[in-house]
C-alpha cells in the first residue's frame, strides 16, 4: 500500500551507503570504480532526485564498463591476468547498471509510469533492490504531492498512472489520506497540503522543485 512504510532518501542508512560509494569511487584504483559501485551511486543519487549528479556520474562512467559483455576479447588482449580475473567478475553487473540509467533517463522526462515501469521489469541484485524499492515508494511520493498542488480534481485513471498503482489500490491509498473520491464520476478531489513556513533550502533545491512542479503541469 503507498505509504504504508515510506523509506526515505535521506535515512541514515542510504546516507550513509551513499557517502560510502562516493568515497569507493574517488578512491578507486586508478579513477575506475566497479559497476557495483557506479550502480548504487546511480541508484542513490536517483533515490535522491538527485537527476544532474545521475547524469554527470553516467557519462563518467568509462565506456568499457557500460558494453563491457560486447568487449571482452578486445580486453582479453590488453589486461594482465589478474586484472581480466577482476573484470570477468564485472560482467554480469553490467546490464544491470543500464538498467538503473534507464530509470534516470524516465526521471528526466518525468515520466511517472516509465519510472514504475522500468524498476519493475527488472529482476534487481541485493545490492540494489532495496534503494529501487525506496526509488519507487519516494516517487510515489513525490507525485502525490505534486498532484495535490497542482489539481483540483484529477481522473482516478490518471491518478493510478501517476502513483503506478491499479485505480481501486490508487483511489484507497490516497482516501486513506484524505482526499475525497466519487466511483461514479471516478473523479478524485486532492486534499490541499497545509501551507508551512518555507523552510531555507540550498537555491539549486528551489530550482529543482520549482522545475518539478512545472514540468509536471504540462504533463
Amino acid at each position: 500500500m503507498l505509504l504504508a512504510v515510506m523509506a526515505e532518501a535521506n535515512s541514515p542508512n542510504f546516507t550513509k551507503l551513499l557517502e560510502q560509494c562516493e568515497s569507493q569511487e574517488l578512491e578507486a584504483p586508478g579513477g575506475i570504480a566497479t559497476p557495483q559501485v557506479y550502480g548504487q551511486l546511480l541508484a542513490l543519487y536517483l533515490l535522491n532526485n538527485d537527476v544532474n549528479n545521475a547524469r554527470y556520474l553516467w557519462k563518467k562512467i568509462p565506456q568499457s564498463i557500460k558494453t563491457y559483455p560486447q568487449v571482452v576479447q578486445t580486453v582479453a588482449w590488453v589486461f594482465q591476468a589478474a586484472a581480466l580475473e577482476m573484470h570477468a567478475n564485472w560482467s554480469q553487473g553490467n546490464p544491470e547498471l543500464g538498467a538503473v540509467w534507464s530509470i534516470g533517463q524516465r526521471m528526466c522526462q518525468r515520466d511517472f509510469p516509465g519510472v514504475y515501469s522500468t524498476v519493475g521489469s527488472y529482476t534487481w541484485s541485493d545490492a540494489l533492490q532495496p534503494i529501487l524499492h525506496a526509488l519507487r515508494e519516494a516517487t510515489q511520493k513525490r507525485a502525490l504531492s505534486l498532484v495535490a498542488q497542482a489539481y483540483t480534481s484529477i481522473s482516478i485513471e490518471d491518478l493510478a498512472d501517476f502513483l503506478g498503482l491499479p485505480g481501486t489500490e490508487a483511489m484507497q491509498a490516497v482516501t486513506e489520506h484524505g482526499w475525497q473520491a466519487d466511483t461514479n464520476t471516478r473523479m478524485v478531489i486532492p486534499k490541499k497540503p497545509e501551507s508551512l513556513p518555507m523552510p531555507l533550502i540550498p537555491s539549486e533545491q528551489q530550482l529543482a522543485r520549482l522545475t518539478d512542479y512545472v514540468s509536471f503541469l504540462e504533463i
